[in-house]
């Protein structure tokens, strides 16, 4: 059993590296591809502003992303047991 939970906690620590790993990738990706939408719509002769729809919709799908990334934890065996117990 030892090393199936090894195995688990390593699996799961290497999914949580590999999702902050494609995160950071999608953050450069949204600053240079957003920048030159910007640098287009500045040369095409800045009247609305349209590049702000992409940067609004993208940023909030790249907020969620990274929400997903750094803050959001794994179910344990601890978070079971306790939700086990407390409804009883």
């Amino acid at each position: 059993m030892a090393q199936a939970q090894m195995t688990s906690d390593y699996e799961q620590a290497r999914a949580r590296l590999l999702r902050k790993r494609k995160f950071r990738g999608d953050v450069v990706a949204y600053l240079v591809i957003n920048a030159f939408l910007v640098g287009l719509w500045a040369v095409s002769g800045a009247g609305s502003f349209w590049p702000g729809w992409v940067l609004a919709i993208w940023g909030v799908l790249l907020l969620l992303d990274g929400w997903d990334a750094y803050f959001r934890h794994d179910v344990t065996e601890d978070d079971i047991q306790r939700e086990m117990h407390r409804t009883r």
